[in-house]
């Protein structure tokens, strides 16, 4: 199953919840939202009270990406916010397994991000806890970059390990996903598809998904592959209660 991720990274900040509205109209059922502290990548974004005010203003999942350092001390402030998904770097956890058990424990879906040098053997041992694991497809920290092409065997390796291991983690693609690259993404594996300028870089962002949702669909129905439409309203989340409700619980 493919799903559109819109990523607000390339989005009007000053218009967000129009944006938003706009882009789930086009078919998106994720918001990826990208969190970064200057220090993991060179840049700064946002934090946990404009998540907070963002779950306000949408009832999709929210895919919070935490590029910064020292993730820990902030996954209580995301589960309070409202976070549905949060995916912790590999590189920046140095007790990644402890990370992924405090993200669940605040009941939110826990992930794995792989930067473009790491090796996918390298989380192994963690892919039977996490919901997805994201492949960025570019280095972190900016978008609107080229897509890196040895990223594609690395969507093959982690859907041919996933397989071998009975799993059924979702595999999350994110940089450079935009219509000359969507179709070799979703069929080399790719189950959730994040993608900004693609999406939110014309100004319209209600047909920029539409239009990128369907090369997605042709893509995997080559595939024979299931992609749900807006009307079905599907997450690719796992049977655990969604997060904003689980997260009202934390103290």
């Amino acid at each position: 199953m493919v799903e559109l991720v819109p990523s607000i990274l390339s989005a009007d900040f000053a218009r967000l919840a129009d944006e938003i509205a706009a882009a789930e109209r086009g078919g998106g059922t994720v918001i990826h939202v990208d969190i970064m502290d200057g220090h993991f990548v060179p840049n700064i974004t946002i934090g946990p009270p404009v998540v907070a005010s963002l779950r306000k203003a949408t009832r999709l999942p929210l895919d919070c990406h935490l590029m910064i350092e020292n993730p820990d001390d902030f996954i209580p402030a995301f589960a309070e916010a409202g976070a549905n998904w949060v995916s912790v770097h590999y590189e920046a956890c140095r007790h990644l397994h402890r990370s992924l058990e405090l993200i669940a424990a605040h009941g939110m879906e826990p992930a794995v991000v792989l930067n473009p040098a790491t090796r996918v053997e390298l989380i192994r041992d963690i892919l039977p806890m996490v919901h997805h694991v994201l492949i960025m497809s570019v280095n972190p920290g900016f978008g609107g970059q080229k897509f890196i092409e040895f990223s594609l065997d690395k969507i093959r390796a982690l859907a041919t390990l996933r397989e071998e291991l009975g799993l059924a983690f979702k595999i999350e693609v994110d940089g450079g996903v935009a219509h000359d690259t969507v179709a070799r993404v979703v069929q080399a594996g790719a189950d959730l598809l994040v993608a900004g300028n693609a999406v939110f870089g014309s100004g319209d962002a209600e047909h920029d998904a539409q239009a990128l949702l369907q090369a997605a669909r042709r893509a995997a129905g080559e595939l024979g592959q299931k992609v749900p439409g807006r009307a079905d309203g599907e997450t690719g989340r796992r049977s655990r209660k969604p997060a904003v409700v689980a997260a009202k619980r934390v103290r």
